[in-house]
This record gives C-alpha cells, structure tokens and sequence, in this order.
C-alpha cells in the first residue's frame, strides 16, 4: 500500500492557514493543526505545572491555562521564548507522529496528510514532509484579518516569521488567499492533483463546492 502524501502547510498572521486547512480537508486530505495539539497540551497536568512554575499562577488562574497570558510572557523575551518551545514542540511532535502512524494505515488511505504548522520553515521542520503549501494574502486583507482576531503580541509574531515571499519561495506550492474561498479550493484542489501526478497516484476527486 502506497503511503499517502504528508504535507506541510504554513503562512504568515492573517493569510488564512485555517481556512486553508478546513478547505482542504473538504477536498478530502485527513488534516490536523499544529496549533490545535498545542491548545490540547495546555490541558496536560505537566505542562500546566510547568508553565505555572515558570511563571506564576496568573498564567493559569482557576487551574486552566490562560493561553493570552503565556503569550505575553512568552514574548517578552527570546529566553522565554525558547523555553516555551523547547517545552512544547517535542511533545507536539508526538502527537503528529502518533496521529499519522494511525491515519496512514487506514482503508481506503485518504487523499493525504496534511499538517497546518504557523514556523514550519522558521523550526527547519520542511525536510519532514514530502510537500508543502505556503498560504498567501494580499497584505491588506492579511492586515484586516489580524485586526479582527485581535492576535497578542502581533508585531512579535511578525517579526519571527518569514515574509510572505520567502515562504513561498521555499514552498512547494504556494497558495493565494485573497479571493473567495471557492478561488481558494479551486488552487488547493489542482495542488491535491499534482501531489498525486508527481506522486505516481491516482489524483483525488474534485468535489464541487458552492460558496
């Protein structure tokens, strides 16, 4: 049985990875988020004793982890930073790999797997992947979409990441989100049919979705 493609998915704040995301698991990839594991560990007892030891119980007020507070404080400074990630990114690793040993094997295999990661290029992850999708917007519409979500500690995010064009220049595909999402699932659906082209499989259906 022929592995199906695992592929990296990634953008700057505000180019619409998780729209991307949910498209393409309409197009019939098996999908997960980096972010979302994260989310998930938050409620882990180990790292939430570890984040309270780091820096105090206004980091997790009630016993539940206050996701904007470690923000800030992750963001402060690189030192912290590094010690969040250093503390997070092993574990998320985990549970990507167990998730794919588990989706990898299932009948029929799906189209293929896709993982959202927000530093993929930035963490020198690409080399895990047998492709990956770099996510743009024009930068007004990446502008508008960080204004709505009120995203933390914006200009710090920013300035870890990639520019738009460095992302897609390392891509293997790269993806413009500035349309409609029917213009979105139109590119992600002929990225779907080259990884299998190029891949030697059978390329997914073409599902056709209304907007």
């Amino acid at each position: 049985m022929t592995a199906p493609p695992f592929v990296g998915l990634t953008g700057g704040i505000g180019a619409g990875k998780s729209e991307a995301l949910a498209a393409l698991e309409r197009l019939g990839p098996v999908t997960i988020s980096a972010d979302r594991v994260v989310h998930e560990l938050y409620d882990d007892p180990e790292v939430r004793a570890a984040v309270v030891a780091r820096w105090g119980d206004e980091v997790a007020p009630s016993g539940k982890v206050d996701r904007a507070a470690v923000a800030r404080r992750a963001f402060a400074t690189d030192e912290d930073r590094g010690w969040l990630e250093q503390l997070l990114w092993p574990k998320v690793g985990e549970r990507i790999a167990e998730w794919r040993a588990v989706e990898s094997v299932k009948e029929p295999p799906p189209v293929a797997l896709v993982v959202e990661t927000p530093l993929l290029f930035e963490a020198g992850l690409e080399s895990a992947y047998d492709a990956t999708i770099a996510v743009i917007a024009d930068e007004e519409v990446r502008a508008q979409r960080a204004g709505a979500r009120g995203h933390e500690a914006l200009d710090e995010r920013t300035a870890r990441q990639l520019t738009q064009a460095q992302k897609a220049e390392r891509a293997t595909y790269a993806v413009d989100n500035s349309g409609s999402l029917r213009e979105l699932e139109q590119e992600l659906s002929e990225v779907l049919a080259k990884l299998h082209s190029e891949g030697g499989t059978s390329p997914p259906p073409h599902p056709d979705h209304p907007t």
